[in-house]
């Protein structure tokens, strides 16, 4: 199968090929950045196709990231991703930016629980909590810094995620403290590309998943599409 995996839910716009004949990508490029996912999505994901040596009818599959995230960048790729699955007849899934954090970590079966936690700002994250074989401890949720900390309860974790030095930071000092600490930006696009492979299109779909509603609401009398939202405070 020939996967093309797609994340701008963060501060990055990537996209990448999976070959999972070879277990490899072959093609993929990521660049960092917290605004202009607009303008750069395409031309990104066009120099991957070219270098991949394939084009979008040779495609099985599309993944994208499905947030939580930036209110903007998560359109973005969800749009260009459903646009590619619409003009090639191909079957678009959606994954959560909290289990494509967690994904690697859990591969690895190290024996502790797994903190993926984004940074949701104004002293809240987004965030779940996995056990070492994945199984959920504390699903998807939105809350307080200081309520996440309380997943120090299951022990010793791996956290990871963009507000992984955030928790870090504020850990509990009665507990045991995080075994390790990965402050990533976005998801590892190629762990993206075998989320996209082993979910169910049925189920797993290409759709926002907010944890809570983007800050900036319309005015009283307003006219809705000239609202734009507060990218500064994530859905």
């Amino acid at each position: 199968m020939f996967i093309l995996a797609i994340d701008t839910a963060l501060d990055a716009c990537a996209a990448g090929i999976l070959d999972t004949r070879s277990s490899r990508l072959i093609a993929h490029e990521s660049l960092a950045m917290k605004r202009g996912h607009a303008e750069a999505l395409m031309p990104l994901i066009a120099r991957v196709m070219a270098s991949s040596g394939i084009g979008f009818a040779d495609l099985d599959r599309v993944a994208v990231t499905t947030g939580p995230g930036s209110f903007t960048g998560l359109r973005v790729g969800l749009a260009a991703a459903r646009g590619i699955g619409l003009a090639a007849g191909k079957p678009v899934v959606g994954v959560t930016t909290l289990t494509a954090f967690a994904a690697p970590v859990v591969s690895r079966d190290a024996g502790h629980p797994v903190i993926s936690a984004i940074d949701a700002r104004h002293d809240y994250v987004y965030y779940q909590v996995v056990s070492s074989d994945g199984g959920s401890l504390v699903p998807p949720r939105v809350a307080p810094i200081d309520e996440a900390l309380e997943a120090a309860q299951f022990g010793a974790p791996h956290i990871v995620g963009n507000a992984a030095g955030i928790l870090a930071a504020r850990w509990p000092a009665d507990t045991p403290p995080p075994v390790q600490i990965d402050t990533q930006p976005a998801p590892e696009i190629d762990w993206l590309a075998w989320l996209g492979v082993a979910v169910d299109p049925e189920t797993a779909l290409a759709r926002p998943y907010y944890l809570r509603a983007p800050d900036a609401k319309p005015q009283l009398g307003a006219v809705p599409h000239a609202v734009v939202p507060n990218e500064a405070a994530a859905p």
